[in-house]
C-alpha cells in the first residue's frame, strides 16, 4: 500500500532532469513553502518556509551579536534626494526601484523610494550621531526586507520582495573596514557550511559585478544541481564612497576632522532557494538536519494496539529533551504509508516507525531521507544515537553536495571548449582572466556567463586569457547564475 501511494505521490512533481524549473516550482508548492499573492512577483511564505528562515536568522543573528554587532531598524521609505546622492548607487538600483508619489489623496511633495538597500537611510542618520573616533566602530545591523521590482521572479531565488539583513558599519582606518568586510563574510561561508550543508566558493567580486558604490565586493557561490551559481551572500568594503557623499564625519586622533571607512553585508531568503536546489532530488525536499524546521518525525505503526501511542510518547520527550526538533503525527485520518511520502516530500531527516514488534524486540526503525537508508535502532539509548546520526547526515550532505560541486567544475583551453562544454554540461568553469573588463562584458553578452568571483584559492592554469588572448594573472569562477 504505501509503495502505491508513493509512487502516486511522485507523479506529482515534475523530474529534475525533465524540466528543473518545473521541478523547483513543483516541490516548493507541494511542500508548501510558499503561496503566490495578488501582487506579482510578491511571495507568501507559510510557516514550513518560515521557519526555515527563522533557523536561519537565529544562527547568524547570534554570530552577529558574539562579534558585536547590534540590531536597529530604519524606515521602509527613503526619500529621493538621499538616494541621489551617491552617483554610482542610483545608477545601479534605478531600474529596480519602487516610488511612493502619493500621501492618502496628497501627491507628495519629493517622491519616496521603497528601500532597496539602506545605505543611504543609514548614513543619513550616522551623519547625524557621529562625532568622534571614541564612539567608533559603529557595528549594527537590520533585519528586514527590500523591495526591488524584478522582471522576471521565482520564489526565494528572485522576488520584487525578500527578506534578508543587512549591516552597515563604520571604522575609524581602512585597515579595521578590510577586517570587518572579510569576517562578515567568512560569518557567511560558517553559516552555509555548519547550518544548511552547502560547501561556497569564496572569493572577490570582479569590478563590473561588485555591488553599486562598492570599492570591493567579496561573495560567496553555491553550485545548484542545474550548474548554475547561486550568489549566496556578499560583503561589501564601501571604502569613503558613501561617508563623503554623505558628509559623515568625525574628530579624528590629532584633532582633524576625519571621514570613516564604511562597509555592508547581507544574505537574503534566497538562501532557501539554494538549499531546494543544492539538496533536493525528484521525491522533493532534503533537508540538513541543523536547518530543518522538524528534525525527526515519529510515525506509530498499528497505533491502536495497546501501549504503542504511550511507548512514542515517551520517544518524543526524550527527544525533546536533548533539544531535537521532533513531531509525533500519531493522527488517525491517513495511514502510515501515507506519512511516509509526506514527511519524506518535506525533507524531514529522520522518520523514525515504532509498531507493536518493535517494542516487544526493543528497537525501532529509523529511515534517512538524505540516502533513503532504513534500518532498526536499539531503542535504549535512542536520543544519543538520534544526535550522532543528525550530526552525520549533515556531514554525509555536505560532502555529497561537495562532489557534486566539484564534479560539476571543468577547465578548458579555448573559447569555443568553453562555450561546448556551457552548452553540454554547464558548472562552474575555472580559467585564468586578464582582468579586462570589456573582454569579461563579451563573453556575458555571447553566452550569458558572468565571472562569479575572483577566489582567494587561486590556481595557475596558464599564462593567457582564453577569451582574447592577452596575458592572464588571476583565475576565476565563472558560470550561468540565478
Amino acid at each position: 500500500m504505501a509503495k502505491n501511494n508513493e509512487k502516486e505521490f511522485v507523479k506529482d512533481i515534475t523530474t529534475m532532469e525533465e524540466d528543473f524549473a518545473q521541478w523547483y516550482t513543483d516541490v516548493i508548492k507541494k511542500t508548501d513553502l510558499v503561496d503566490y499573492s495578488p501582487v506579482k512577483g510578491f511571495m507568501v511564505i507559510k510557516p514550513y518556509g518560515y521557519a526555515m528562515w527563522e533557523n536561519i536568522q537565529a544562527f547568524l543573528d547570534r554570530r552577529f551579536k558574539e562579534t558585536g554587532h547590534q540590531n536597529m531598524y530604519f524606515p521602509l521609505l527613503i526619500p529621493e534626494s538621499l538616494l541621489n546622492k551617491e552617483k554610482e548607487h542610483v545608477e545601479g538600483f534605478a531600474p529596480e526601484v519602487a516610488w511612493v508619489t502619493h500621501g492618502g489623496n496628497e501627491k507628495l511633495a519629493e517622491r519616496l523610494c521603497v528601500r532597496p538597500t539602506s545605505e543611504t537611510i543609514v548614513c543619513s542618520m550616522y551623519s547625524k550621531w557621529l562625532t568622534s573616533y571614541r564612539e567608533l566602530p559603529y557595528l549594527y545591523n537590520q533585519w528586514c526586507s527590500v523591495v526591488r521590482w524584478e522582471k522576471a521572479t521565482r520564489p526565494f531565488l528572485r522576488t520584487s520582495e525578500f527578506l534578508w539583513q543587512e549591516g552597515h558599519t563604520l571604522h575609524e582606518t581602512a585597515e579595521e573596514a578590510q577586517i570587518e568586510t572579510l569576517k562578515m563574510l567568512d560569518i557567511y561561508r560558517e553559516m552555509s557550511e555548519d547550518l544548511l550543508a552547502i560547501p561556497m566558493v569564496v572569493g572577490r567580486k570582479s569590478d563590473r559585478e561588485k555591488f553599486a558604490g562598492a570599492e570591493a565586493t567579496y561573495t560567496i557561490e553555491a553550485l545548484m544541481h542545474d550548474g548554475k551559481a547561486l550568489q549566496s551572500g556578499t560583503s561589501h568594503n564601501l571604502a569613503q564612497h558613501f561617508t563623503k557623499a554623505f558628509d559623515i564625519t568625525f574628530q579624528g586622533r590629532s584633532g582633524d576632522l576625519e571621514y570613516p571607512h564604511h562597509t555592508s553585508w547581507g544574505a537574503s531568503t534566497r538562501l532557501i532557494g539554494g538549499v531546494i536546489m543544492v539538496h533536493g532530488d525528484n521525491r522533493g525536499l532534503v533537508m540538513p538536519p541543523r536547518l530543518a524546521p522538524m528534525q525527526v518525525v515519529i510515525v506509530p505503526i498499528a497505533q491502536k494496539k495497546e501501549g504503542v501511542i504511550e511507548h512514542v510518547k515517551t520517544i518524543e520527550q526524550e527527544l525533546r529533551a536533548k533539544g531535537i526538533r521532533v513531531k509525533l503525527d500519531d493522527s488517525a485520518e491517513n495511514s502510515p504509508g501515507w506519512k511516509f511520502n509526506e514527511y519524506e516530500m518535506k525533507g524531514v531527516p529522520i522518520r523514525i516507525e515504532v509498531g507493536p514488534r518493535d517494542i516487544e524486540g526493543g528497537v525501532v526503525m529509523v529511515a534517512r531521507r538524505d540516502t533513503l537508508e532504513k534500518s532498526s535502532m536499539e531503542r535504549e539509548g535512542l536520543s544519543d544515537s538520534i544526535v550522532v546520526l543528525l550530526d552525520q547526515i549533515h556531514s554525509d550532505m555536505f560532502e555529497r553536495a561537495k562532489k557534486d560541486r566539484d564534479a560539476k567544475t571543468f577547465t578548458f583551453d579555448t573559447y569555443d571548449e568553453f562555450k561546448e562544454k556551457m552548452t553540454s554540461r554547464p558548472g562552474f568553469a575555472k580559467t585564468m582572466w586578464c582582468g579586462d573588463s570589456q573582454c569579461e562584458e563579451k563573453v556575458k553578452a555571447e553566452t550569458g556567463v558572468t565571472i562569479r568571483c575572483i577566489p582567494f584559492e587561486q590556481e595557475n592554469l596558464g599564462d593567457v586569457c582564453p577569451f582574447c588572448g592577452k596575458p592572464a594573472n588571476q583565475m576565476v569562477y565563472m558560470a550561468k547564475a540565478y
